[in-house]
């Protein structure tokens, strides 16, 4: 028969041996549950000194590095099907390096060295596509200094803008977004600096130099938004000048990244440059994309951009405010580019781009 024991009569050996919390046995115990020694205890904090630990840890930092690595070498397979989704991650493309520090640090706080290692895929891939672009190209000198510029329709100081403009030195400006109400004050700013310029629907040129078979090239938008004109140049020679603003784009919820007309205009205003007779070419414009945009491929094909062979950094042209990308383009055939960058804000929601050319 069980006996049965009050608190009064329990025997004191018997707490060491039974259920109780006794010094060696129960959940007080050091060995118990509650202990440092227990199941149920907090989890050792991981460190670099525990050399197999710090390989077996890390797996889903290591995971996403390698993600990200193909992510950036795969990034022109991603298709437009979907919401032009491949247009919309290579406008941004040179950003997802910043994703490297950010697994950087969970790998250190993991204590892991396999996903620091992993981390060097990324890193490399990153560098093979940007490495260049971060490196001071430029030089000295340039027979002929351009600057391109989309005005910004809604801008507030048209006449800053364009004195701005006329004091850079320039050669050959041109300009997009130019609202018809405000054309005249663009005139008379830079008449003095640019005495030839012509006008083709919002676009325009101003030139130091004489202007020839002028003519709006048509892009499929139903009213100019590109021209060609021939800019006798005084050390170059005759140079076929576009001047171009393709559609805009736009990130919806339910379309995605709206950039169709976009495509559809780059495809014509390639299709024009290829068939022009002149070796020696130059498109200046806002042209909504990026070179890392495979749908500008008809344009970038056969074109350089003088950003990526003579530029110091990305040159990123919009937002003004905080530029994020270069969607403002200098590009050229048979010129060779000195050197490229972005000038001061203007009051424009855009930079405007410069570069120096040699023939």
């Amino acid at each position: 028969m069980a006996r049965l024991y009050t608190p009064e009569t329990r025997p004191d050996d018997g707490a060491g041996n039974g259920a109780g919390a006794g010094d060696n046995g129960g959940a007080g115990g050091p060995e118990g549950p509650g202990g440092a020694g227990g199941a149920g205890g907090a989890r050792p904090r991981p460190r670099w000194r525990d050399r197999a630990g710090r390989w077996r840890r890390g797996w889903v930092v290591a995971g996403l590095a390698i993600a990200l690595a193909l992510l950036m070498t795969l990034h022109s397979r991603i298709p437009n099907t979907i919401g032009n989704l491949g247009s919309l991650l290579q406008t941004f493309l040179p950003w997802l390096g910043l994703a490297v520090p950010v697994l950087a640090l969970c790998a250190a706080l993991r204590r892991s060295v396999t996903a620091l290692v992993a981390l060097l895929v990324p890193t490399l891939v990153w560098l093979n596509l940007f490495g260049g672009l971060v490196l001071d190209k430029s030089g000295d000198g340039g027979a002929l200094m351009v600057v391109s510029h989309n005005v910004d329709a809604g801008n507030a100081d048209p006449a800053g803008t364009a004195r701005r403009l006329a004091e850079s030195g320039a050669d050959l400006i041109a300009l997009q977004e130019l609202p018809q109400d405000e054309l005249a004050t663009y005139e008379e700013a830079l008449a003095a600096t640019h005495p030839y310029h012509d006008v083709q629907g919002t676009v325009g040129l101003w030139s130091r130099f004489p202007l020839s078979d002028t003519r709006p090239v048509d892009i499929g938008m139903g009213w100019t938004r590109a021209m060609r004109t021939t800019v006798d140049t005084a050390a170059l020679g005759d140079v076929a000048v576009y001047v171009a603003h393709l559609p805009s784009v736009r990130v919806q919820f339910r379309a995605g990244f709206t950039a169709g007309q976009r495509d559809d205009a780059a495809d014509m205003l390639g299709r024009a440059i290829a068939a022009e007779p002149l070796d020696r070419t130059l498109l200046l414009g806002d042209l909504n994309g990026t070179m890392n945009d495979g749908a500008l491929a008809p344009l970038t094909s056969q074109l350089r951009s003088t950003q990526g062979a003579a530029g110091a950094g990305f040159g990123f042209s919009w937002p003004a405010g905080f530029p994020l990308a270069r969607i403002d383009q200098i590009l050229v055939r048979d010129l060779e580019p000195v050197s490229s960058w972005t000038l001061p804000s203007t009051g424009s929601d855009h930079l405007p781009v410069a570069a120096r050319l040699d023939p």
